[in-house]
């Protein structure tokens, strides 16, 4: 019996020391998850969105990314550093950033600095191709503060938003109308629509995406390549005005559009052909014009009998960086030398309004001289029919926000990159001010 109950103690033992252990501390709590919230997820590309970040540790670092691809697959992102409010949140609508691509509180500094990745050829611009599908930005938040370019810390958040360059509703026709060609976008709707003609550049083609907006902001607006499209000439050699006029006569005849003139609104060579257009056609009644020469340049400009010779760019005027980069500042004649006079666009005949819209550090032709010297000769002949919108820090390409900036970007005819100007974040408030204040001028104008 002895021997029994010592075997039973000693099989007892530990379960009774188990017993007497005081009981096991109970589980830490989970760690709060963080989480990212963008509102709306899905919205037009001109609007803001509100970026909100949960569930931090009360000032912590963290770096938010956005990373988006174009339609060739080419990748583009940016990062801001920040850090978490008192109850762990932060919202970039209120909240500054301390570091990375931008500084300061920028509700959209993550969509305007989005610029080719690392392993990307550089000088490329994220702009989309076709008005039809979204673009696609992903926005993550990074543990810690991780400089531009770097590998950045463990994904913590992360979501998704799609940018939509034409509102529900909006209808896309193709024109071959006559020699006119382009893309016209329709309001939904019966209308009538205040009808506007947009044009790009010297990069030639056809360049949709503000097209499509204006449409989406209640705008019947007519995409007009010039150059480099279909069966249109492949360089600007000589225009003619009458194509430019046979749009317009298009635009002012459609169903659709509010009479009785037309709009234009262009950038660079754009432009300076729609001062020429306000200027020589009646039915253009109202202009925009950024970034605009106020003489005719390059390419000369026939209608009927009548020809307005281009000023040439002096390429012994082009300086070059140690990057490569080409600075083209001085390079184009001089529209105050008297010898260039008969260049002059004669805008005084214009019985209707511009709006010229100038970015002072505008490094690709001198933006600011051409807008004083139209202003002076309209006010020369006793005209007031003009405003004027120009921004300090802005560079030459002023779009619908928030277009990412690009300072330097390559040129189709150079075959090389140029200094565009600008600072990023001068240029991105330009961006928003300017696009706000031409739809106002616009709809003042053309009802």
């Amino acid at each position: 019996a002895a021997m029994w109950s010592r075997a039973a103690a000693a099989a007892w033992a530990p379960a009774r020391r188990a017993l007497c252990r005081p009981p096991p501390s109970p589980p830490p709590p989970p760690s709060r998850a963080a989480s990212l919230a963008v509102t709306p997820t899905a919205g037009l590309a001109d609007e803001r969105v509100e970026t909100r970040v949960l569930g931090l540790s009360p000032g912590q670092a963290v770096t938010v990314r956005a990373v988006a691809a174009d339609e060739r697959g080419c990748l583009f992102q940016a990062c801001a550093h920040y850090r978490a409010d008192g109850r762990g949140e932060l919202h970039l609508g209120t909240d500054p950033s301390h570091g990375g691509d931008y500084i300061g509180v920028e509700p959209m500094g993550l969509f305007w600095s989005l610029s080719p990745a690392g392993m990307e050829k550089p000088y490329q611009r994220l702009l989309p191709r076709s008005t039809g599908p979204p673009m696609k930005v992903e926005l993550l938040v990074h543990q810690g503060h991780s400089p531009p370019g770097a590998i950045p810390g463990p994904v913590v958040a992360k979501a998704q938003v799609e940018r939509w360059f034409a509102g529900p509703g909006v209808r896309r026709i193709r024109l071959k109308e006559g020699s006119v060609r382009g893309s016209l976008f329709l309001p939904p709707g019966d209308g009538p629509f205040p009808g506007v003609i947009d044009m790009y550049g010297d990069e030639g083609g056809l360049i949709e995406f503000r097209s499509s907006l204006l449409a989406t902001r209640g705008f019947a607006a007519l995409s007009l390549p010039y150059f480099d499209f279909e069966d249109l000439p492949r360089v600007m050699k000589e225009f003619k005005l009458e194509y430019f006029e046979e749009a317009a006569r298009f635009l002012q005849r459609h169903p659709k559009v509010k009479g009785p003139g037309v709009g234009v609104i262009g950038t660079g060579k754009g432009a300076e052909l729609a001062l020429s257009m306000i200027t020589f056609l009646p039915e253009v009644v109202a202009a925009v014009c950024i970034s605009a020469c106020s003489s005719n340049t390059v390419a000369d400009l026939r209608y009927g009998e009548m020809t307005l010779p281009g000023l040439r760019f002096d390429m012994n005027k082009v300086s070059v960086s140690d990057t490569g980069v080409l600075d083209v500042f001085e390079a184009l004649d001089d529209p105050t030398d008297p010898a260039n006079s008969a260049c002059a666009i004669p805008i005084e005949k214009a019985e209707g309004h511009f709006l010229l819209v100038v970015g002072e550090d505008d490094r690709v032709w001198k933006s600011s001289l051409y807008a004083e010297l139209a202003i002076r000769r309209l006010r020369q002949h006793g005209k007031e029919n003009f405003k004027l919108l120009s921004y300090p820090g802005a560079g030459h390409r002023i779009d619908p926000p928030p277009t990412p900036f690009c300072q330097v970007a390559m040129d189709r005819v150079l075959g090389a990159p140029v200094l565009w100007g600008g600072q990023s974040k001068a240029h991105a408030h330009a961006q928003e001010h300017s696009w706000r204040k031409i739809q106002e001028f616009l709809r003042s104008h053309l009802g």
